[in-house]
């Protein structure tokens, strides 16, 4: 079969609160950001693997507090005082352990941003007690803020995001692809992401529908 040349549609990534799909992997970080206000010191760390649905969360409480998100890596060139006058989610804090100034700015932001009693959501990958932070001060505040994990994807949570990765690139894929997909590929975010990506590119290059025999075609090369 010739190759045909692909057009890649646009991924629309949804982040409102009616596309997050709740189940026991991630019930608990969900309560917290519903209940935002009674944070304890008025923080929290989301933790977990990349897409486990971090930002998207923290794109849900930014609507509901008003709040602003910034990239951790973007702090030491960001007015630390306007951020500070809003509740502010800071994103991907693993991201600038070692780097010296990002760190400062990251520890004037906590600082300034409770000082002025607004909320902070900081997301990373791991628990603080992994971010290899060197600034010692930083270090000790972000190890004393309440950490939520989101777990690994149950079979519940992992068909909903496959549907939602599918759906975020305009593919509505039949039920029987999903639940191949839920048995057949690594039990992680990441893997679900390559597969939709694998499938989607293959899709459009050769011109055929997703179906359940094509997904075991192309996972199987």
């Amino acid at each position: 079969m010739s190759r045909q040349l692909s057009f890649e549609l646009p991924v629309r990534t949804a982040r409102r609160r009616e596309d997050f799909f709740v189940s026991s992997a991630n019930q608990r970080a969900v309560a917290l950001i519903d209940t935002w206000r009674d944070w304890p010191s008025g923080k929290i760390v989301l933790a977990g693997p990349p897409g486990s649905g971090k930002t998207h969360l923290s794109h849900i409480w930014a609507d509901m507090a008003e709040g602003r998100i910034v990239a951790a890596t973007d702090l030491s060139s960001a007015d630390i005082s306007t951020l500070a006058a809003t509740p502010v989610a800071v994103e991907d804090c693993t991201s600038i352990a070692g780097d010296a100034d990002a760190e400062r700015a990251l520890f004037h932001l906590h600082n300034l941003t409770l000082a002025e009693g607004n909320p902070i959501l900081f997301t990373a990958r791991t628990a603080p007690t992994h971010w290899s932070l060197v600034l010692p001060d930083l270090a000790s505040r972000m190890q004393a803020t309440t950490t939520v994990m989101l777990e690994p994807p149950d079979d519940a949570l992992l068909t909903a995001v496959l549907a939602k990765l599918f759906d975020d690139r305009q593919i509505t894929p039949a039920p029987a692809v999903l639940s191949y997909l839920v048995r057949r590929i690594e039990r992680s975010f990441d893997a679900a992401r390559a597969a939709v990506e694998k499938l989607d590119r293959a899709s459009l290059e050769q011109s055929r529908a997703i179906t359940r025999p094509m997904a075991a075609e192309v996972l199987d090369n």
